[in-house]
């Protein structure tokens, strides 16, 4: 019998983290006309006439509506082009992200 003593090797393996979450929110405001706003909420985050109309009315009564969730880069990015969407019109319209909890 041999003197020596073996230890088995344990693999460590990285664990992989899903990719945070970020809320994309729409912000009200009293000049940028209501369908102007589900125009661009049809375009940018592709969702029909009847969600588009429930979000723009819910932002509308509460001041704020979360529209979507995406990857932190998806979510800025689609953020960043509606904003720009209003602004080419001269529209105070504004997207803002925020993580998810």
């Amino acid at each position: 019998m041999p003197d020596s003593l073996t230890i088995p090797r344990t693999k460590v393996r990285p664990k992989t983290e899903r990719p945070k979450l970020h809320k994309v929110i729409l912000l009200n405001d009293d000049y940028t006309p209501r369908e102007f706003v589900v125009s661009v909420l049809k375009a940018e985050f592709h969702v029909g006439e009847d969600l588009a109309q429930k979000i723009m009315i819910t932002a509308h009564r509460r001041g704020v509506c979360v529209v979507a969730v995406f990857t932190k880069d998806v979510a800025e990015t689609k953020a960043t082009r509606a904003t720009e969407a209003g602004k080419a019109k001269g529209y105070p319209l504004q997207f803002t992200t925020e993580p998810e909890e």
